[in-house]
Order: C-alpha cells, then structure tokens, then sequence
C-alpha cells in the first residue's frame, strides 16, 4: 500500500512538471511570489548599488570591490549554522524573520558615509544573505516534498530570473536621473521588497521541524561539514558553479575586449541568458529527484559548458556581426549547461542529505559554492581574460573532466548509507 502511494505522488508530480514557470494555485505559487518580491529588490541593488556607493556615498571602486569581497567571506560563515537552524525550527517563520532583519540591514545603507560603515553593513547583509540561502533550499523541501523539490527549485531560478530582470529595469530610472534623491529611493525600494517579501512568506502553512530518527537519534552539530562523501560530490557541483562568474564578469569582457562588439552587445548576451532561463528553467529541471540522474545531468552540463567555450573563442577571430552572432549562439548553449547544473546541483544536495538535516548540508553546499565564486573572478579573468583563446579551451577541458567525474562521485557517496527515502516517505508532501 505504501509503494502504492509513493508512486501515485510521483505520478502526481509528473503530471505537474510542465515547462512552464508559473505554478498552480498553492503554496509554491505563494513562495514564488515572495520570491518575486524579493528579487526585484536584488535587481535594484544589483544595478544601481555599485553607483550609489561609488556616485553618491563617493566611495572609490576599489573600495567596494574590496569591501564586498571581505563581506561575502565572512558572510558564509553563517550559511550552515541558518540552515541547522531551519531543520530545527519551522523554515517558513524563520526566512519571513531572516527577510525582516535583511531590511533593516538594506535600510543601513542610507547611513554609509565612510568605508568602515559601509563595510560594517556589507558584513551584516551578506551573513543574512548567505544564510538565508540554505533557509530557503530547506523552505522549498518543506513545501515541495521529496518528489517536487527540484521542480520547485527551478521554479523559483525562473522567477527570480524575471524579478531581477524587472528590478534591473526600475532601476534605470533612478540611474537616469543620477540624483541624491533618486539613488535613497533605490536603496527604499530594496528594503520594501524584503519587507514584502516576508509578508508574503507568512501567509504559507507552518511547516514544524521533523522529530529527529529514532533510529539515527538527535542529529550532531556540524555534521555536514564533516561528510566527506557528500562535501566532494558538492565540490564538484561548486566548481562548475563557476560558470556564473563567466556568464556574469568574463563574457561580457570578453564581448567588448576580444570579439570587439560594441558594449551594447553585451546587455544582448545577458538576455539571452535571462529568457531562456525563465523559458526553460522548469523543462530543464524534471528527472532529477533522485541523485543518479542529478549526477547524469551533472555530467551533461559539465560537457556542455565545455562545448561552448571553443564557440566563444571563436569569436575572437571573426569579423564583428559574425562574432556578435555567434557570441549569441554561445550564450544559448551555456545556458543550457547552466539550467543543467542547477537541477543537478539541487537533486544531489537535496538527495544526498539526511531527511532531517536538509537545512543544514543545503547550508555546506551553499559554503563550497560561495567560495568557488569567491574565487571565480580573480582566477577566470587571468585565465581567459589574459590567457584567450588557449584560456577558454583549458576552461573547458576543466568543466569537461568535473562533470564526467560527477556519477563516480556519487556513486561513492551513496555506498554504504542508509535509505533515506524510507524515510523520507514518511512525511507526505504539502500541495503545492
């Protein structure tokens, strides 16, 4: 009877996983617009906080860069520590709280008027930040359940996707009129979605912390960080999370500097991106409930993403509307290396975790991805940036051998543990 059941929720899901962004009526739908909220906030900051600091708070470049550098840093330091939290506590009254204090934190950016203030608040924000990550990925395992988790996760890429594309655009207005008043009221706008955000978070049903496993007993702090199997298999999806630094910093460079495309071109590229992500984000994504076809799609991004860095390098070679073409042309199949990572990446860290300590390892994957893009910029930008055609072709030689090195890592990880989908079955998923 109960396998009966199991495979009625699957059927369930599957019947639900169409290619569209936009979810059912239901909780996920609420989630995402929450999630909508909040990062068309992102949008704001993304694009107009480096020239509000730098234009109005007259900060130099330098010093923003620095200071953003240091805050992420130390910003993961509470990515697990939010995420243990969230497998104690109800996941949904924590995020609606985490969000709160996150705008009081935008909210001190109207007080910066020097470095050490200005970095006092980047800190503040970024550990909020970082945290907040791992309290959502547990949110979204609360709401979704076992067979809908991955779904939901690339749901919400997709949303968010389009609420940073909106908030990008409210922002030239304030970018346009360049005004002390203009850039307060971008920073205004950010805190009102993150208050709105929470408002939102709390019309969701609660979603009380599962009692621990009687058969496993009350779970270790900081175990996660201990689980070596699990923490290769989220290295490996950490680096080529690294693709985010390229699509973000080095092809736009790379646009303007080596293909010789006018700048305009670039906003082109990054659109690309954005369309076909909240196209196909959802599509993408089925099939990777379960970590043995997470890790194939693992592998599949890891080889996509190294069959678009010759195309991109290429266009260092062609006359410029050929390049601009196939700069185009690139874009789209990095993008589909990218939708892959991600529903890979989610499916292991998800399936490859405790039931009851989700929170927790989503908080250690979190932590290698933050660092590997820490990293990213300074390592990428000297080896493709400086290294050019020969740079791209090492990069994907690199992303080529992470995801064929994916399955073998997973297998070794899933050897000798216990089924967790037994008791994972235990708790039936919320509708969504």
């Amino acid at each position: 009877m109960a396998a009966d059941g199991d495979a009625a929720t699957r059927r369930g899901w599957r019947g639900r996983l169409g290619a569209s962004p936009i979810p059912a009526p239901g909780p996920l739908r609420m989630l995402s617009l929450a999630t909508l909220a909040n990062t068309v906030g992102s949008g704001l900051w993304l694009a107009g906080g480096p020239l509000y600091l730098t234009r109005d708070v007259d900060l130099s470049p330098a010093s923003v860069g620095a200071g953003l550098t240091v805050a992420w840093l130390v910003g993961l330091t509470a990515s697990v520590p939010l995420g243990a939290l969230a497998d104690r506590r109800d996941p949904r009254t924590l995020r609606a709280a985490v969000q709160l204090v996150q705008a009081v934190a935008a909210a001190g950016y109207l007080l910066v008027d020097s470095m050490p203030v200005f970095l006092a608040v980047a800190i503040l924000e970024t550990l909020l930040a970082s945290g907040n990550l791992a309290v959502r990925a547990a949110l979204v395992a609360a709401v979704a359940g076992p067979h809908g988790r991955v779904h939901a996760f690339a749901t919400l890429r997709a949303v968010a996707n389009l609420g940073i594309a909106v908030g990008s655009g409210l922002a030239a207005i304030a970018l346009a009129a360049d005004s002390h008043r203009a850039y307060q009221v971008l920073v205004v706008g950010n805190v009102a979605t993150y208050l709105l955000s929470a408002a939102l978070l709390l019309r969701l049903p609660a979603y009380p912390p599962r009692p621990p496993d009687p058969a496993v007993g009350r779970p270790r702090p900081g175990r996660a960080l201990r689980d070596g199997r699990f923490l290769a298999v989220s290295g490996a999806s950490a680096l080529l999370t690294l693709h985010v630094t390229v699509i973000s910093l080095v092809v736009p460079l790379w646009t303007v500097t080596r293909a010789g495309a006018p700048p305009p071109v670039v906003s082109a590229v990054l659109l690309t991106n954005t369309v076909l992500t909240v196209l196909l984000a959802v599509r993408l994504s089925r099939g990777a409930d379960t970590a043995g076809p997470a890790a194939r799609k693992l592998r599949r991004a890891g080889l996509v993403l190294a069959a678009a860095t010759p195309l991109y390098a290429a266009t260092a070679v062609l006359p410029t509307l050929a390049a601009v073409a196939l700069l185009l042309v690139a874009t789209a199949v990095w993008t589909f290396g990218d939708l892959w990572h991600a529903a890979g990446g989610a499916g292991l860290a998800y399936d490859l975790a405790p039931p009851d300590a989700v929170g927790a390892y989503q908080g250690a994957d979190g932590l290698l991805a933050g660092l590997a893009r820490a990293a990213g910029p300074a390592l990428l930008t000297l080896l493709v940036l400086d290294g050019g055609v020969p740079g791209w072709l090492v990069l994907g030689a690199f992303f080529a051998g992470v995801g064929l090195a994916a399955p073998a890592l997973t297998r070794w990880a899933l050897a000798n543990r216990p089924d967790r989908r037994r008791v994972a079955a235990d708790r039936p998923a919320a509708p969504v």
